[in-house]
């Protein structure tokens, strides 16, 4: 009797196991997928047509931005930023390449990271931005870049 009670102990703890990895594994696909329609329907929008009104909803209001570019450091707060995109020529009016790539998306539980590769004027960025899901919405939290540009 005692050994018929502990295999089903062992199969019912096996079955809810894998019914958590299942949830786990569901909602991490749903969640890079959220991040993956934020990057290129906000983020990659914002940045090409240097529309900040699509582009500051992504963010944090907090979010710092850090790197380099061309060898000097960098280092804006969100609404400097934000200034500096309202300000330049967008990259669709100027008429220069744009590319955004996202080369990975990494999710554990609220946080996460993206690895982009973005071209665009005559630079070459390669970015990771760091995510939180804040009221059931991602957004940057912080962004970091480097031109990697020959």
């Amino acid at each position: 009797m005692k050994t018929l009670v502990l295999i089903a102990f062992i199969l019912c703890t096996v079955l809810v196991l894998k019914a958590q990895n299942v949830n786990k594994m569901e909602t991490y696909q749903q969640d890079s997928l959220a991040i993956t329609r934020v990057l290129e329907d906000q983020y990659f929008k914002g940045i090409y047509e240097g529309d900040i009104e699509i582009l500051k909803p992504v963010y944090h209001p907090g979010t710092l931005l850090f790197g380099d570019i061309k060898g000097q450091p960098y280092a804006k707060t969100l609404d400097q930023y934000l200034d500096g995109v309202k300000s330049r020529q967008s990259v669709k009016d100027s008429g220069k390449p744009f590319k955004g790539t996202i080369l990975s998306v990494d999710v554990i539980n609220t946080i996460a990271i993206a690895k982009l590769h973005v071209k665009m004027y005559d630079f070459e960025y390669e970015e990771f931005l760091s995510f939180h899901k804040i009221n059931d919405q991602w957004l940057i939290v912080n962004k970091m870049l480097t031109d990697v540009a020959d």
